[in-house]
């Protein structure tokens, strides 16, 4: 009888949080850890991490240093800097007196990361189900999981694993008025670099191409900065419901929040000051914009005032009621002023959505496994090792990475905890197969103590044969 490959972990996704646990597991092994089985699934073609917003002159937002192993092992291969060095950078970089690389560059780190385990990520696979795997003998137990996969060429793969790792990113959320006119015309940020040029048009003397920007955080700030710097022929409009475009607070006292170590505070709290937390930092990562984009784009805007030429132009204070498509092809929204209460109609070209993510992929993945899970995925219950709290008879361990903003905390979905997220993750997916293995070693040999006896009742009649479960 054929066995299927079972694997102490399979990732699905290869961002940057299933990345730096690839990381960690490889140091592990390297300082004599028994390796695990392991293999991750991804659904782009190579490494990649928001392609789409890949600005020339976007920066990050936070230190190179919080990179994949820096906070937890300087001396890691895997750093920043030794990047640099590799590069044959590092002094150069030092010249920039910057802590914050260009997005392009860092995603050239992860990339450069990513490279030493090509072997180990199916790239170009899209996972389609996960089913349980039911232990022997009729029992009710769920040993291991299936991964379903497929791949570009439409061939079906189909993987057995002990834990699973979701590292799956967000999902880009798009409203529902927005999404109800179909895709023509209009593009989410995630998107904005592989669209821009097919929605803006070429530029012709006598047509000119209104965009508008949806939104108030970094990434709408970006796209329409991009917008007024790229085109010549293109008008672009900032929409948003907010008063003002605000600055994040990068303090130091309050970037505290992103530190490891506050993962720890914030998870001991109950839910109700979990709740008091994340509304009072919000404005640490949401719908706000670093403070020189800020100014960049005032300054710009006051310029053409000089110019007497307004063609880009902020719209505050604007809630979008309405969004409908006109005979001629052009997209109309009906917008509120929430001051004066007026209304009016205006028509764009081409929409760029810069209207967020949801953290809720994970659930249409895990959805086959629903009625296994009892309440543990509709509460979204989570350990402070990131494992999805399962019952007693589901024995696969599945750890999330990226959702869960409420339990862990706003640095959850950032980069700032990846070192040592990857770290506890790795630990204890490491602890859960070593007492996995005793378990199996134990019911290995019960089951042997009791073929014997029954060959021994038997006279040694019998081929001997059993199945041995996962």
């Amino acid at each position: 009888m054929q066995r299927d490959t079972v694997f102490d972990l399979i990732g699905v996704g290869f961002g940057p949080s299933n990345l730096a646990l690839a990381v960690r597991l490889a140091e592990q092994e390297q300082q004599g850890e028994a390796p695990l089985t392991h293999c991750f699934i991804e659904r782009q073609l190579e490494f990649g991490w928001h392609r789409g917003m890949l600005l020339d002159d976007c920066r990050m937002q936070i230190s190179f240093l919080k990179d994949l192993a820096t906070l937890r092992d300087p001396k890691s291969r895997f750093t920043f800097i030794n990047y640099l060095f590799e590069r044959g950078r590092l002094a150069d970089f030092v010249n920039l007196k910057n802590f914050f690389p260009t997005r392009v560059e860092f995603h050239d780190y992860l990339r450069w990361v990513a490279s030493s385990f090509d072997e180990r990520v199916h790239y170009g696979e899209r996972v389609a189900a996960i089913e349980p795997v039911m232990a022997a003998g009729g029992s009710s137990q769920i040993n291991a999981l299936r991964v379903h996969s497929a791949d570009e060429a439409g061939r079906e793969w189909h993987r057995v694993t002990r834990a699973l790792s979701l590292g799956l990113g967000g999902a880009p959320h798009v409203p529902e008025m927005f999404a109800s006119l179909g895709e023509a015309g209009i593009v989410h940020s995630s998107n904005y670099l592989h669209s821009i040029d097919r929605l803006a048009g070429a530029p012709t003397d006598d047509k000119r191409r209104r965009v508008a920007v949806i939104g108030s955080g970094q990434s709408a700030a970006e796209v329409f900065t991009d917008l007024t710097r790229r085109f010549e022929h293109v008008d672009a409009t900032l929409v948003m419901r907010a008063g003002a475009l605000k600055p994040a607070d990068d303090s130091p006292f309050v970037n505290e929040i992103f530190s490891p170590a506050f993962t720890d505070v914030f998870y001991g709290q109950p839910r109700e000051r979990r709740d008091a937390l994340l509304a009072d930092f919000r404005d640490t990562n949401y719908a706000v914009v670093d403070r020189p984009l800020i100014e960049q784009i005032y300054e710009m805007l006051y310029l053409q005032r000089i110019e007497g030429e307004a063609r880009h132009r902020l719209c505050a204070h604007s809630v979008i009621e309405a969004a409908q498509r006109t005979a001629g092809g052009q997209i109309e929204l009906t917008m509120r002023d929430t001051l004066s209460g007026r209304r009016s109609a205006e028509r764009f070209d081409a929409l760029v959505l810069a209207t967020g993510y949801r953290r809720d992929p994970h659930r249409t993945l895990l959805a086959g496994l629903a009625q296994h899970l009892g309440d543990a995925l509709a509460a979204h219950e989570v350990g402070r090792d990131y494992r999805l709290s399962t019952p007693a008879h589901f024995k696969p361990r599945i750890y999330l990475q990226g959702c869960c903003e409420d339990s862990h905390g706003l640095s959850d979905t950032l980069l700032s905890v990846l070192a040592r997220r990857s770290d506890e993750i790795a630990t204890a997916l490491r602890e859960g197969h070593t007492r996995a293995r005793g378990e199996r070693t134990n019911r290995m040999d019960q089951t042997t103590q009791t073929t014997q006896i029954a060959q021994t009742k038997n006279n040694g009649v019998g081929d001997g044969r059993m199945a041995v479960a996962l």
